[in-house]
């Protein structure tokens, strides 16, 4: 059974989102060695949500509220947020739920900025990290690989991934309305990962023309050559914030990279160093903004203080964001819900094969009796034997045939239960067919 806890922007504060998005130890593992019954677990956390996808084992009673519980205690050891904050800020998705779910979320439906194109590497790269960790299952590698799929034909079948604009572009758009003209801002970018590189191509779209890059972590040089950059070393760092005209940050960092203190370095070492100051004076009468897109927050909220910096963060970008004209098409919903039927159908079809191995078993059992008779009379050539076996396999075709479209349609219970009324079947006793039942038919 599938179960998916999760927490976003639209059941969650950014405040709590932050907290979560920053665990001591890795969330799945917790989860999946809270219970035996927990089959697995793949966790995504994003900017924008921490949901923990978890197979269950069915016939465990109470099988949702072992794995909600398996998932709070792990989220709680991990990051320090206890289940009593959680309250109110989740929901549970469970059985043929969570793979829409899941496959709205891989296609940019349920984000903040509607059809994003982000999220579907954060997917990707989500089980490949619970592969990592070994906390994968049959079913969630189903999940997540059913879900990659889904996301590719939605993109290639509608225009959700050509009017979707990313958080990156979103926030240069609220930008654009106090820049006149982005070939004269001096632009910092604080970040060398893979929003990084979309923030390049979404200035150089814009027109921006002087921009530099910082890394937290050392990796500005290899960046800016790669991009044609200019990089900022850390001791020239705080100049290089209080000179530029756009800052925009994107870090891993799970500290502060920008604060009103780096501003009043910067400051002070341009006063001390002259006019000459980086090629240019700062100019304290303009206004400056400052576009906070990390997670863990990568300003701290005391830049909005500082007099002429404008501060836009995540949360600010949605409540900006619009959504009523980024809204996905009905297309693309459709194409997220016949996905997640044909998930359910080929899930549904896996549960019934024992039953129908069960009835197989059954009458094979009977027929191998009949044919040991129809050998001690003296079935000579094996014609008998042959035409009995035919007509099983001719028997058998039906109700096989029947079981699948049960199971399909949801009804795959009232199969098991008619085995059990006709011939006596415990499907969950039968025993293991022979290899030559398996094959039949």
């Amino acid at each position: 059974m599938l179960l998916c806890v999760s927490a976003s922007h639209k059941t969650a504060s950014f405040d709590l989102l932050e907290r979560l998005s920053v665990p001591t130890t890795p969330v799945a593992p917790l989860i999946a060695a809270h219970d035996e019954c927990v089959q697995g677990a793949v966790v995504v956390a994003t900017c924008n949500r921490f949901e923990a996808y978890v197979d269950m084992d069915e016939p465990v009673t109470a099988a949702v509220a072992v794995g909600v519980e398996a998932t709070l205690s792990a989220i709680e050891a991990a990051t320090g947020v206890p289940a009593s904050e959680l309250d109110g800020s989740y929901t549970v998705l469970g059985g043929g739920d969570v793979a829409e779910h899941l496959f709205s979320v891989a296609s940019g439906l349920e984000s903040v900025v509607v059809g994003e194109g982000e999220i579907a590497g954060q997917v990707r790269r989500a089980l490949s990290e619970s592969r990592q960790l070994g906390t994968t299952s049959g079913e969630l590698e189903r999940l997540f690989q059913r879900a990659s799929e889904a996301q590719r034909g939605v993109k290639n079948a509608t225009a959700i991934g050509r009017a979707g604009r990313s958080l990156v572009r979103l926030g240069l758009e609220l930008a654009d309305s106090r820049i006149a003209d982005w070939s004269t801002q001096r632009v910092l970018l604080v970040g060398t990962g893979a929003y990084a590189a979309a923030t390049v191509a979404a200035l150089r779209d814009q027109g921006a023309e002087d921009i530099s890059v910082h890394s937290p972590s050392g990796r500005a040089a290899k960046f800016a050559a790669k991009h044609g950059l200019r990089a900022v070393s850390a001791e020239t760092f705080p100049s290089a914030v209080a000179h530029a005209d756009l800052v925009i940050t994107c870090t891993t960092s799970e500290k502060h990279v920008v604060s009103a203190a780096t501003f009043a370095a910067g400051r002070t070492a341009a006063e001390a160093a002259g006019p000459a100051s980086a090629g240019c004076p700062v100019d304290h009468s303009s206004r400056r903004l400052v576009i906070d897109l990390g997670l863990p927050r990568n300003v701290d909220p005391d830049v909005a203080t500082v007099p002429g910096v404008d501060l836009l963060d995540l949360e600010t970008i949605r409540l900006h964001a619009p959504l009523e004209e980024l809204q996905a098409t009905d297309a693309a919903r459709d194409l997220v819900r016949d996905a997640a039927r044909r998930f359910a159908s080929v899930g549904e079809r896996k549960n019934i094969t024992p039953a129908v191995v069960a009835l197989r078993a059954h009458v094979f059992g009977v027929l191998d009796a009949e044919v040991a008779r129809v050998r001690a009379r003296g079935d000579e050539g094996g014609q008998t034997e042959q035409a009995l076996r035919h007509l099983v396999g001719v028997l058998l075709h039906t109700p096989t045939t029947r079981a699948h479209e049960l199971a399909e349609s949801g009804r795959g219970d009232d199969y098991v239960s008619a085995l059990s009324a006709l011939f006596g079947i415990d499907v969950a006793e039968a025993p293991a067919p022979a290899s030559r039942v398996a094959d039949a038919g």
